[in-house]
């Protein structure tokens, strides 16, 4: 098969399949491009993950880019956009179509309610597989906790926050990089 079709389906199928939005897709996202294809090491998944999230767009649409530009150069990179955001689209112009009709269905309403817990549950399960493979020590691990700190309490900008560790980063990878005295 020829690769770009491949990069396309995969990703059609992710999209297609997942319920709860981007942080939901990281589970099957992993177990494509990671565990089945083994076009992504964990290591290089979850740097894809980073740089996804601190890039403007939707995060999946970034990482099934940088994955496609890995796989494929800048062909693959747009048959994994186009791959990711049509299952999406089209759901959501076929739900517009006929949402009106079952918006008040009382069916419906527990459906969409039994559905968020597994959402949440879609999105923890990733993070904590992802934890591990980031090599995260007593220290590193307090940065998430910080930032939360930082957020709710002192109504700091994740803008910000992510700017600074941005800055934090480069300074500590050029100091580990200066010869020891």
């Amino acid at each position: 098969m020829n690769i770009n079709l491949e990069i396309f389906l995969t990703f059609t199928k992710i999209g297609t399949f997942t319920i709860g939005g981007g942080y939901a897709m990281l589970p099957l996202i992993r177990r494509e491009v990671v565990e089945k294809k083994e076009w992504l090491t964990d290591k290089e998944f979850a740097d894809a993950l980073a740089i996804s999230q601190s890039a403007p767009g939707v995060f999946v649409i970034n990482i099934s880019v940088f994955t496609g530009k890995k796989i494929s150069g800048t062909r693959g990179s747009l048959f994994a956009a186009l791959g990711s955001a049509l299952p999406s689209f089209v759901i959501i112009l076929a739900i517009a179509m006929f949402f009106s009709s079952f918006k008040e269905n009382p069916v419906v309403s527990r459906v969409f309610a039994g559905i968020r817990p597994a959402v949440v549950a879609l999105i923890a399960v990733p993070l904590i597989n992802m934890s591990r493979s980031v090599e995260l020590n007593r220290y590193t691990s307090l940065i998430p906790v910080v930032a939360l700190l930082l957020i709710v309490f002192f109504e700091i900008s994740p803008v910000y926050l992510i700017i600074a560790g941005a800055l934090l980063g480069l300074f500590y990878h050029y100091l580990k990089r200066l010869p020891q005295q």
